[in-house]
């Protein structure tokens, strides 16, 4: 039998996980990774009993970010990056998310990881924002979220250089995350969600309501900032062919 690209696991009564496991696709944001990814969170919210979500991929992929496809799309002015919202997922959720980052966060599979409450990633993994490595300005809340989450200074490098960083050398850059062998993260990461799990639900859900609400009144405002840049980056004849020529590589 084929394994479904989203798999939901019940970690205790009160954990619930999220694998992303497109084998095929490597977790690129293909429509069923997306559209999986949607339907997991909305069922998560509507489940009274969850205090704590994990977030992980599998073997050395935790999410690869857009697909050629959907590049080339948005290249030709076909789409947005925000017709579908996966950047805030993590956000929006209302109890706490752990991205258990254990393999490679690539250009919005990183993004998409940093909207999460807690991060853990590991030594040996990839993690890079390399829109401009194809020549058009970040995406995803890119923007927002980098400097928030690592400082401005190492945001700044990761975007314009679009260079890729194992998580060691983040961890020696001061990235304030944990940064663990890749077979660790997601024991390190179930260990948190037992202590969270310890917490009065609506304790958990009050508390971070109140400590990412400016995240959220923000987000909106910097990803039509992000949208507006696309008009200007993405279309140009070399961002097309470096899509064509570089994905992947």
């Amino acid at each position: 039998m084929t394994e479904p690209v989203i798999q939901l696991s019940e970690i205790s009564e009160e954990v619930i996980q999220i694998k992303m496991q497109d084998k095929v696709n490597k977790n690129t944001f293909s429509s069923t990774l997306t559209e999986g990814l949607m339907s997991a969170y909305e069922s998560i919210e509507n489940n009274s009993k969850y205090k704590v979500v994990i977030v992980t991929g599998f073997d050395s992929y935790f999410a690869s970010g857009g697909t050629q496809e959907d590049l080339l799309a948005l290249s030709k002015g076909e789409a947005n990056f925000s017709d579908r919202d996966l950047y805030s997922l993590a956000l929006n959720c209302p109890i706490p998310v752990i991205s258990a980052m254990q393999g490679h966060g690539i250009g919005g599979g990183f993004v998409m990881g940093l909207f999460a409450d807690f991060v853990v990633l590991s030594r040996e993994s990839i993690y890079t924002t390399n829109f401009m490595k194809y020549g058009f300005t970040p995406g995803m809340g890119a923007t927002f979220i980098l400097p928030q989450k690592l400082g401005i200074a190492l945001a700044e490098d990761m975007m314009l250089s679009a260079n890729n960083y194992r998580g060691d050398e983040l961890s020696k850059r001061g990235i304030p995350f944990p940064v663990l062998p890749r077979a660790e993260v997601l024991d390190y990461a179930y260990d948190l969600a037992e202590t969270l799990a310890e917490k009065p639900r609506v304790s958990l859900i009050t508390l971070k309501d109140h400590l990412v609400s400016s995240l959220r009144r923000q987000l909106p405002l910097a990803i039509a900032q992000e949208v507006e840049m696309h008009k200007t980056t993405f279309h140009q004849p070399e961002v097309k062919e470096r899509i064509e020529t570089l994905f992947g590589k």
